[in-house]
């Protein structure tokens, strides 16, 4: 039996790869900490349930849905996008329902690369930000995001035979795995790099509503030029603690936008309509609900820097999402601490090095599990890893 290529050549999803290591350990019977995936821990808002399970009884939602969505819940997209950013958003040609941003990621790719071209990927970065051009086609070229800059991109740094190559550029702030948010003009500049080189922008913003210490994050589209320069994978996975509902959408360039549909029409049936009215419900209502989210998680970073701290790991708290980037000790790459973390104190972690080349060494945290245990991870951690 062949199997085609463009799967062959995939490396295994690093959340695949420590799902199975979990399975491993507690089949053995080890009691696993995971800080290694960031799946919220928190059920979604109370009204957002309410909302889909009176959604789900009515026998309109339960037929194909739309590819463009309903009007309404386009429409409010387009209004949280008003509201929370100042950012204007024609509901007809500038939105797009997506089913979670991962799908979006990927299929972006298939909508703007063909075999040969050259998409631009923050490293360390999202995986699927190298794994979705690889699936079309296309070549990943890594743009690597160091503490030196900001865990910014050099976009003036990137050579020009690679950007006569590129039509796509990744990246995502607040970051994933970094923490990393942006404080300066960096959207401007990128708006006006994929315009002054033809490289059209997709700005992957799954954690803006998830700040800490006063930082409240913006939108790509807010800059001038943006939505001419390319578009925004806007989700409520993280945000309003909906990872299993897939939900999001593309908002931004209509010639974009138009692409994505096109191609989307071919693959999926579109967005369960129970969801999307639901979704209304998180947009319009989950102001409140999120507030509290982000002083839980708040809290847990705390709790987790200060244990850091205390066998001798200083990292700076971060502004922005649910993970903590954590600089691993003298002497160990990310791989071989992650393996003295789960071998000496039962706890996963993400090796940086699987979010490309320059997450070497570093590990992910994640903030994504109750207090408790996320204590009793902190608590392993002190007696175990003093490494100071």
């Amino acid at each position: 039996m062949r199997f085609a290529e463009r799967v062959s050549q995939l490396p295994p999803y690093l959340f695949a790869e420590l799902e199975r290591k979990i399975a491993e350990k507690r089949e053995a019977g080890v009691d696993v900490i995971s800080l290694g995936i960031g799946d919220p821990d928190l059920p979604t808002f109370p009204a957002v349930v309410e909302e889909a399970q009176r959604q789900v009884a009515l026998p309109d939602t339960h037929r194909y849905p739309s590819n463009r969505g309903r009007t309404a819940f386009r429409e409010a997209v387009a209004a949280f996008y008003d509201r929370r950013f100042g950012v204007g958003l024609d509901p007809e040609t500038e939105v797009l329902p997506l089913l979670g941003g991962k799908e979006g990621v990927a299929h972006v790719c298939w909508s703007m690369l063909d075999p040969g071209d050259v998409c631009l990927a923050a490293d360390p970065g999202y995986p699927v930000y190298t794994s979705g051009p690889l699936l079309a086609g296309a070549e990943p070229v890594l743009m690597p995001l160091t503490a030196e800059h900001a865990f910014q991109p050099d976009l003036e740094g990137i050579a020009a035979g690679v950007r006569s190559r590129a039509n796509l550029l990744f990246c995502n702030y607040p970051n994933n795995p970094t923490g990393a948010v942006i404080e300066d003009d960096f959207f401007e500049r990128l708006a006006r790099f994929g315009l002054d080189n033809d490289i059209p922008i997709v700005h992957d913003n799954a954690y803006s509503e998830i700040t800490f210490d006063g930082y409240v994050a913006g939108s790509f589209l807010e800059a001038p030029g943006a939505k001419e320069a390319g578009i925004e994978m806007f989700s409520l996975s993280k945000s309003w603690n909906m990872t299993g509902w897939r939900v999001g959408a593309a908002v931004g360039n209509a010639g974009m936008i138009d692409q994505l549909w096109k191609l989307k029409t071919n693959i999926d049936s579109g967005l369960f309509d129970a969801v999307q009215m639901a979704s209304i419900r998180a947009l319009a209502d989950g102001r409140g609900f999120v507030a509290e989210m982000c002083d839980t998680y708040r809290r847990r970073r705390d709790l987790l820097v200060e244990a850091l701290a205390a066998v001798g790991i200083d990292v700076p708290a971060p502004r922005g999402t649910i993970y903590v980037w954590v600089p691993v000790p003298a002497g160990h790459t990310s791989v071989s601490f992650a393996e003295l973390v789960l071998e000496q104190a039962g706890v996963v972690v993400s090796p940086g090095s699987s979010y490309g080349p320059n997450g070497e060494g570093y590990v992910r945290m994640s903030l994504t599990l109750p207090d408790d245990r996320l204590r009793e991870a902190v608590s392993r951690i002190e007696q175990h890893l003093r490494v100071g």
